[in-house]
Formats: C-alpha cells, sequence, structure tokens
C-alpha cells in the first residue's frame, strides 16, 4: 500500500521561505501527477498546484502564483512544495497528493489519489 511522509511544516515569520517535502513509498511517484493543497479550518482542502507527470506545472489558486514553487525529485521519489516571502494567509494544514493526472478541477482528479498525511504551517509576526 502506497503512503506519503511529509514534513517541513512549523513556524515560520513573515516575509521567511519555506519547503514542504513529501517522500513516497510503495509506489513510482514519477508515473503520477503529484500536487499540494492547503486547508485552513472552516473551508475546503483547497488545491494549489499541479505537477503533471511531463513535469508541466498548472496553478490552480491565484494566492500561489508567483511564490509557490512545486517540484519532483525524480531519482528519489519525493516530492516538494517551496514558499517565498511568506505571509499570514499562508497558514494551514499542507497535503502532497498524487494521482493519474491533474485536470481542471484538483478536487475531483485527486479523489481516491494517494495522500499525504498533512503537515502545519503556522505564519506569525
Amino acid at each position: 500500500q502506497g503512503h506519503f511522509v511529509e514534513s517541513g511544516g512549523g513556524l515560520v515569520r513573515p516575509g521567511e521561505s519555506l519547503t514542504l517535502s513529501c517522500e513516497a513509498t510503495g509506489f513510482i511517484l514519477r508515473w503520477y501527477a503529484v500536487a499540494w493543497f492547503r486547508q485552513v479550518p472552516g473551508k475546503e482542502r483547497e488545491g494549489i498546484l499541479c505537477l503533471s507527470p511531463e513535469d508541466d506545472t498548472s496553478d490552480h489558486s491565484d494566492a500561489a502564483k508567483g511564490r509557490f514553487t512545486i517540484s519532483r525529485e525524480r531519482h528519489r521519489n519525493t516530492m516538494s512544495l517551496r514558499i517565498d516571502d511568506v505571509t499570514p494567509e499562508d497558514t494551514g494544514t499542507y497535503y502532497c497528493a498524487a494521482a493519474a493526472a491533474c485536470g481542471a478541477d484538483l478536487r475531483s482528479t485527486f479523489t481516491g489519489a494517494y495522500w499525504g498525511q498533512g503537515t502545519q504551517v503556522n505564519v506569525f509576526a
């Protein structure tokens, strides 16, 4: 049974950078589209960025444009999300996921996907 192990969350100050990572176990990550999601209390989980199996990036959140970067390390079976110049609005629980394709609606295409356990990011002044 495949799964992810997430790491990299924690407390950060506005303006700092942060990298979240996921290591895939039990499946070959490069065969899949991979994505990052964020959830804040009281709201639905939101798709941020997706990387196709061909490594084409698609943006799915206006908040992520210009400051969020998704990447995949094929030889290590890992994926990452880098957040630059963090703001308090970046606070939330971040999840990595892998599915067959990105698609237009990540919540739909990533139903039944492999998911990480979530890592908490708290941005405070």
